[in-house]
């Protein structure tokens, strides 16, 4: 499967981060410390299934034949994806699932927030409706990471390790290559690039506060955007589309 037009390649990276990350998210329900968690988190899963298939679904329209969102999500093999190494990684305990979701709520806000003003309109709407929901999901991540840090010895270390362990997959984040830079000429978005700076001074406010230690600069892991991808990505995808392979022209 090849986009080639770099509005859909840049659509797919937005679909696949939430669908991946969803799905992590679904992994934990029957399984949260407190029912109210195992509700929030399947709330916050729910949330981000919903914007995969709008951007899943504008990047079938705009590249046009039969792609659709569930072909996007069930027909495509892992070198296929283009979600951030991030959103893949295990959920492992709890303080990991809220350190990922913290990483990745941030960025996400910022993100969006320059994509409602983007000149398509279907991006600039989709973008609009994700952003008020990306806002509640930073703002529970934000909350549980101060809460753990701030918290019992072993709570504070557990969310430490999280902190230093994940560290690694943000670069990618940020990482800018020839199809940002292209739709950031055009003026359809802000350059991931441009907003590391903020997202570092923000993210180590929230750490302060949660009297964590803000994690050395090392060197980051990357590849995803480009479809190279962790172990997980691969079980992830043999459980998420199980049904669809197994009965490919079923309706539900």
């Amino acid at each position: 499967m090849t986009a080639n037009d770099p509005t859909v390649e840049f659509l797919l990276r937005l679909g696949d981060n939430c669908l991946i990350l969803g799905h992590r998210l679904s992994e934990w329900v029957g399984h949260a410390p407190v029912l109210e968690e195992d509700l929030g988190l399947a709330n916050v899963s729910l949330d981000l299934l919903g914007q995969a298939q709008n951007w899943l679904g504008l990047a079938g329209d705009i590249q046009g034949g039969d792609r659709d969102a569930d072909w996007f999500a069930y027909r495509r093999d892992a070198g296929e994806f283009r979600n951030a190494l991030l959103v893949e990684q295990p959920n492992g305990d709890f303080a990991r699932t809220m350190v990922r979701q913290l990483y990745f709520d941030l960025w996400h806000v910022m993100l969006l927030e320059g994509l409602e003003q983007a000149p398509d309109e279907r991006i600039a709407g989709i973008a609009a409706k994700a952003y008020k929901e990306a806002r509640y999901h930073l703002e529970r991540s934000r909350d549980w990471v101060i809460r753990l840090g701030d918290g019992t010895e072993e709570s504070h270390r557990r969310t430490q390790e999280a902190v230093d362990e994940l560290w690694i997959f943000t670069g990618e984040l940020f990482e800018s290559d020839e199809i940002e830079a292209a739709l950031a000429d055009q003026g359809v978005i802000v350059g991931s690039g441009r907003i590391a700076a903020v997202w570092k001074e923000r993210l180590a406010g929230i750490l302060a506060e949660a009297t964590l230690t803000f994690p050395q600069e090392n060197w980051m892991r990357r590849g995803g955007r480009r479809g190279i991808h962790s172990e997980h990505l691969g079980y992830l995808l043999a459980e998420m589309q199980f049904l669809q392979r197994a009965y490919p022209d079923a309706r539900w």
